[in-house]
């Protein structure tokens, strides 16, 4: 039935007896989108790299637990040198171009999707949260579909520094050794992981940016800045990181576990369930506050990049259903 008044609202549109809803994107548009997904993600995750080295180290090295970041760095720096910072650099930097691109577009035309099917601008805003979080786990979803092999890749690096030299040596080895599928043995719990991280990223920032800006006059509203503009986008990524980050960590750090091989044999879902109880909250939540700084930096960064990329390729804007207060 959903599926219908879809279809209807389009055919209408289509034949001009309605104003649509939302803008008609074009595949340029999309492939901008993407495009600028991709270059937010692979460089901010790139250059997070060594924070996530020692970020996952600190949650599967039982001779880093407990250690603080600047501590965890300099044990790694002190046993394998600057370049141990780096390690995994490759498969991060390829696997979030991707999955960054995917995400960006996806949230994009989820969004445009779900809006139309709300059937008016009106419920579209009354709805706009369900609206966000179905938006950022559909757009996820299949973005981990080309993240999850440069993932587990990226993990056996950090993990093993000697297992292989790079991206293509440590993921055809994989394949080689362990079989194609071992690849997608994180699929599952990286669903669990990037699902809420999405969630927290897109959720969270549209609902402080909306906030932010209700909190200002009209006129102040009117008048802003570019420096208030970025500081705006600023502080609504660094939130929205801060929650990406807690939503998430307790499925990173299984995520980390898995890919290593720790757990029992079994069904990915008995493996988690018993590495979730071996660890216990605490353990779950082991690097939580570097995991929280890179975070905030990523999704910060990512949200001011995607802007700017946009502006410069001359992108559409996104749909906005922001509720402005009276």
């Amino acid at each position: 039935m959903v599926a219908e008044k879809a279809k209807s609202i389009a055919k209408d549109a289509a034949a001009g007896s309605i104003q649509p809803l939302t803008p008609q994107f074009t595949s340029k548009d999309y492939s901008t989108f993407f495009l600028a997904g991709a270059l937010c993600c692979t460089l901010s995750h790139g250059g997070m790299t060594p924070i996530d080295v020692v970020k996952t180290r600190i949650q599967i090295d039982p001779a880093l637990k407990g250690y603080s970041l600047l501590s965890g760095g300099r044990s790694i720096v002190a046993a394998e040198g600057p370049k141990g910072l780096l390690t995994g650099f490759g498969p991060t930097a390829v696997g979030y171009f991707f999955q960054g691109g995917a995400k960006f577009a996806g949230y994009e035309a989820a969004k445009k999707y779900l809006v139309e099917l709300s059937g008016s601008r009106e419920n579209a805003i009354k709805n706009r949260t369900a609206i966000y979080l179905g938006g950022a786990a559909i757009a996820e979803f299949f973005a981990d579909i080309l993240l999850t092999p440069l993932e587990a890749t990226r993990i056996r690096l950090v993990s093993d520094p000697k297992y292989a030299n790079g991206l293509v040596s440590g993921l055809t080895k994989i394949a080689s050794t362990e079989g194609f599928s071992s690849l997608y043995a994180g699929f599952i719990p990286i669903l669990a992981k990037q699902v809420p991280y999405a969630i927290g990223q897109f959720t969270v920032n549209e609902r402080c940016t909306e906030f932010i800006y209700n909190s200002m006059t009209p006129e102040t509203k009117a008048n802003l800045s570019s420096t208030s503009q970025f500081g705006i986008t600023l502080g609504s990524g660094i939130v929205a990181g801060f929650a990406a980050a807690i939503l998430s960590h307790p499925a990173d750090t299984l995520l980390s576990q898995i890919n290593k091989g720790h757990g029992p044999k079994g069904s990915m879902v008995y493996r988690l369930v018993a590495l979730g109880k071996e660890a216990g909250v605490k353990g779950l939540f082991a690097g939580l506050g570097p995991r929280m700084i890179m975070t905030a930096g990523l999704v910060s960064s990512q949200f001011i990049m995607y802007g700017y990329i946009k502006s410069a390729m001359g992108a559409r804007p996104g749909i906005e259903i922001h509720k402005e207060e009276a």
